[in-house]
């Protein structure tokens, strides 16, 4: 069996054809940047993006031959609103991290809606408002796999699975059904929301393809890692390390808190079959690669990201430099949009090499923080980190988060490991994979990692509350 899958993230959409025995045989991408026209505001052009998908996932099929499903895996709460006639989007897409409808939050919560503006009920209002004032245009509100679905199946498709759904911020507790009473507070129409669908099954066809497959399986990018890394028992996590760090835990039943833990993480639906969900936990770290990405591009003291590598090994200590790496603020578990980067220990000995490596520590040490969240409100021990991301192919980063977080370290073969956990959400619907049982032991990391030293955790904790609060107004914003 051949499996297209489309995955659509921050850089770009891929399309890759994965096999049950060979894994990726076939893989294309195609650059498609967000832009930011002002501070805090992510943009994103759609119909360049179908574009993409449309001319990527045409080539890797032509490559492969027959494809027998097709499975979407995409960044979340990106939101795009078009006109269901002609398929036209009436705005830009706006990126997850846009924080234009930071305001509208805050004023909800006082009408008592607890709403984050990376999720995507503000974000739909903002453009349905500015599109349709009035409230006379026939209009369709989703997210990336909603608008992927759509352009796939010449739009005989408005649907969007659990794991995405869950991200908009306007469902019931359980997940069941559109919240009425946040649909009315931020005049969203039902009819224009898609269909919440399982992240497993055929929902329709890719028309746009040849031999027109069945669209099987849709999943939210983190979830999909989360498969991808063959994560399905209660108590597997992995870690996403991207541009942004993500921990997701699977856990039997829904967390008992409603929107927030002590520990700073979110409940999360993993994924669902057969009407069934599937809940787990997610755990933030707002900046992880966007470090190493800040050496390069703005302090230019690495060449590329895989020089922070070569130039922390020139040191075996950071001698005493701490790097707490809140470029964009910190996440789980405090959640202070006012901390900031820090940078402290140094003396006149300290060069590149020293610094490099406090930067690779840190975020190290911030994934420590996220186990510890997650463990606390998840209730159970995560005793081994699966993980992927561009950050993975750094060695001395593996071993810094292994002895960070004193836990064993598997690495992902597949480096972006969405694209195996939407084939297997697209396989598990046709057959590909029987069951889970096949998923799990299909894992095979390509490196696997135990502590060898360690960090002195409490002297973090002091040093990661010298970042905090650097702006306070900011600081007392909550969601």
């Amino acid at each position: 069996m051949k499996l297209l899958v489309v995955d659509v993230g921050t850089s770009g959409v891929r399309a890759a054809v994965v096999t049950p025995e060979g894994g990726v045989i076939v893989s294309h991408h195609q650059e498609v940047l967000p832009s930011s026209p002002a501070p805090g505001m992510v943009e994103f052009d759609a119909v360049e993006m179908a574009e993409a998908v449309l001319a990527v996932a045409t080539k890797a099929s032509a490559e492969a031959g027959q494809i027998d499903a097709v499975g979407i895996a995409n960044q979340r709460a990106s939101t795009i609103v078009w006109d269901r006639g002609t398929g036209v989007p009436v705005g830009p897409g706006l990126g997850w991290q846009d924080l234009r409808t930071v305001f509208d939050c805050i004023m909800l919560a006082e009408q008592g809606f607890r709403l984050a503006p990376n999720l995507v009920a503000t974000k739909a209002a903002n453009l349905l408002k500015g599109a349709d004032p009035d409230g006379t245009r026939d209009l369709c509100v989703g997210t990336v796999d909603s608008w992927v679905a759509w352009t796939l199946s010449q739009g005989a498709v408005h649907v969007t699975d659990t794991s995405n759904g869950a991200l908009y911020g306007l469902r019931t507790g359980d997940q069941s059904d559109w919240d009425d009473a946040a649909l009315a507070a931020l005049g969203i129409p039902r009819q224009s929301l898609p269909e919440v669908v399982d992240s497993v099954g055929i929902v329709g066809r890719a028309t746009a393809l040849p031999g027109s497959p069945p669209i099987a399986g849709i999943l939210g990018d983190q979830q999909a890692s989360l498969l991808g890394q063959g994560c399905v028992r209660t108590g597997q996590a992995k870690i996403t390390f991207g541009t942004g760090g993500m921990l997701d835990l699977c856990l039997e039943d829904r967390p008992a808190y409603a929107t927030q833990g002590t520990g700073g993480t979110f409940p999360i639906v993993t994924r669902s079959a057969d009407g069934v969900r599937r809940w787990g936990l997610e755990a933030v770290m707002l900046a992880a690669g966007t470090n190493v990405e800040w050496l390069r591009d703005d302090l230019q003291i690495i060449a590329d990201a895989a020089d922070s590598h070569a130039v922390a090994s020139q040191c075996e200590t950071s001698d005493g430099v701490a790097y707490v790496p809140a470029l964009l603020g910190l996440g789980a578990p405090t959640w202070d949009y006012g901390a900031r980067g820090t940078l402290l220990g140094l003396t006149r000995g300290s060069g590149r090499p020293q610094i490099v490596r406090a930067v690779l520590e840190g975020v190290a040490q911030r994934a420590a923080d996220l186990v510890e969240a997650a463990e606390t409100d998840g209730g159970i021990p995560i005793p081994v980190l699966r993980v992927d991301g561009g950050m993975t192919a750094n060695p001395t980063f593996l071993q810094a988060l292994a002895d960070a977080t004193q836990r064993r370290i598997e690495v992902s073969p597949e480096r972006e490991a969405t694209t195996l956990g939407a084939a297997y959400a697209a396989g598990l619907a046709i057959g590909a994979w029987p069951d889970d049982d096949a998923i799990a032991a299909s894992w095979q990391p390509s490196q696997v990692l135990e502590p060898i030293g360690s960090f002195d955790r409490e002297r973090w904790a002091d040093t990661l509350k010298r970042a905090q609060r650097w702006f306070p107004d900011l600081s007392a914003i909550s969601f």
